[in-house]
């Protein structure tokens, strides 16, 4: 309940996030149950149906990766302080997240059941009655505990990766943390992890790990007592008497005293969230670590795709919609790595283009998009290195494409635009988060005097720097990948 009003009451903009959600839950789904109608109609060739099945993996996972990244603009769960209080702790915020994508997600593969059932003829009343009754099976009774296994994949896994991402955790470093408690010797309680040996107890200055101050010992004086030094060896210093006369006004002078301005007496006002008072805001020095790995991952894929096209034996690539490729199905295997290894190296591509506009003495709009960058290549590099990947197997599909005997269907198509549509909109989604990350420097430098321009300036130079590393990266990656292919 407490979900279906959070979902009711938020903003129309995050409203229509949730919408496209389930405009792709209602895709995925609907491709999903045309496979089932497929292997109904063809129940002769398992193999193909697998096949379709197994591409299905890509949209739905894209799907997926969408409603994660909607999930986590989703203001309505985000922590707030005091949340806590009326109930609502991270752990709650993460079920009621969690909960707002499967009902996301369940209403767009009711309207793809519905839609399904409409081509099949099972329903009436609408348009295209019926307009695929012949390759959805319309002739045999639909197994509903198949089609609701496959309808009920789309949410659960969405809701499952959400409730997994958007778990509570301790971002505090491991020294900060408190430690576990622990019993000492003969009952006494404690917080020291350290084992203690035999005899520790009764040493000593052993109780004064706890940090208590220990009582002093009878006759003694106490250790915290102040040092007062020996006359002979420090004689106290007296201080001169001050013989300066106090300042009195002119006799013809007759203005009042002057006190300060009262703005002065102001309590000083705090320093705006992420920046710091005299000392410059540096981002973090060390690029992400999956650079590295992406690119020898990525190496890996264009070499597997080379080697697979050598063996004469395999058998060709099909994929679904007739599209058949000269090099055998290893290939696959070889775009996977390739999709990875761009994912892996988009965050710390984005880090070095960040860097690279800093370099060669910097003004004010470059050392901002640069900073900017820098600070979140985390956040946005990876969506990128996903839209790269899907640009670059596009392009490697149109090239291996026979526009002489055209052979994509209405589901490949579905799919392909699945795709794209889903992993552009995480890109979109993950800008529109990182603006409402630094929303409390962007108000800072507003209040500091920053023009509106700069801004705008600053967000068109990083714009310009990424696509002008990335598109190129696309191309290249996309001619390698496509050259083992060609006939």
């Amino acid at each position: 309940m407490l979900a279906l009003r959070l979902t009711r009451g938020t903003h129309p903009a995050v409203q229509l996030r949730r919408l496209l959600v389930a405009a792709a839950s209602a895709g995925t789904g609907f491709l999903l149950l045309c496979i089932l109608g497929y292997a109904m109609s063809h129940p002769d060739d398992p193999d193909g149906s697998l096949l379709r099945l197994a591409w299905c993996a890509t949209p739905l996972a894209a799907t997926v990766y969408f409603a994660v990244a909607v999930a986590r603009t989703d203001p309505a769960t985000r922590p707030r302080p005091g949340l806590s209080a009326v109930g609502l702790g991270p752990t709650r915020l993460m079920a009621v997240s969690a909960t707002t994508t499967a009902l996301s997600c369940t209403l767009g593969s009711l309207l793809a059941l519905l839609f399904f059932l409409h081509l099949r003829g099972d329903l009436t009343g609408m348009p295209f009655d019926g307009a695929a009754a012949e390759f959805l099976a319309a002739d045999e009774p639909l197994p509903l505990p198949a089609a609701l296994t496959l309808l009920v994949l789309v949410p659960v896994i969405a809701s499952m990766t959400v409730g997994l991402i958007s778990r509570p955790r301790d971002d505090r470093p491991a020294s900060a943390r408190p430690g576990t408690r622990s019993f000492g010797r003969f009952g006494a309680y404690g917080a020291s992890p350290a084992r203690e040996t035999f005899g520790a107890y009764g040493r000593f200055g052993a109780r004064l790990r706890t940090g208590e101050p220990r009582s002093p010992a009878p006759g003694t004086a106490p250790t915290d007592a102040p040092v007062t030094p020996t006359p002979h060896l420090s004689p106290p210093v007296t201080q001169a008497p001050d013989f300066t006369p106090p300042v009195t006004p002119a006799p013809h002078l007759d203005a009042p005293p002057v006190t300060p301005a009262p703005h002065l007496d102001a309590p000083p006002v705090p320093p705006a969230p992420g920046l710091d008072v005299g000392v410059r805001p540096q981002p973090s020095a060390e690029a992400p670590r999956g650079l590295p790995w992406g690119i020898a991952v990525l190496a890996a894929g264009l070499a597997a795709e080379a080697y697979a096209n050598r063996t004469a034996t395999a058998t060709p690539l099909t994929m679904p919609g007739g599209l058949t490729t000269t090099g055998p199905a290893g290939v696959l295997a070889g775009w996977i790595l390739t999709a990875l290894g761009l994912a892996l190296a988009g965050p710390g591509l984005t880090h070095l283009c960040g860097r690279l506009l800093q370099t060669a003495r910097p003004g004010a709009l470059r050392l901002l998009a640069g900073r900017v960058l820098m600070t979140e290549s985390t956040r946005i590099g990876r969506p990128l290195g996903v839209v790269c990947a899907v640009a670059s197997g596009t392009y490697a599909m149109a090239a291996l494409y026979d526009t002489a005997e055209p052979s994509f269907g209405p589901l490949t198509i579905l799919g392909l635009l699945l795709v794209i549509g889903c992993t552009v909109a995480t890109l979109i989604t993950a800008a529109v988060e990182a603006k409402q990350a630094r929303a409390d420097t962007t108000a800072a430098l507003f209040r500091l005097g920053a023009p509106a321009t700069l801004l705008r300036s600053a967000a068109a130079l990083r714009a310009g720097a990424l696509l002008t590393l990335f598109g190129p990266l696309t191309l290249v990656v996309a001619e390698l990948a496509a050259l083992p292919l060609s006939p």
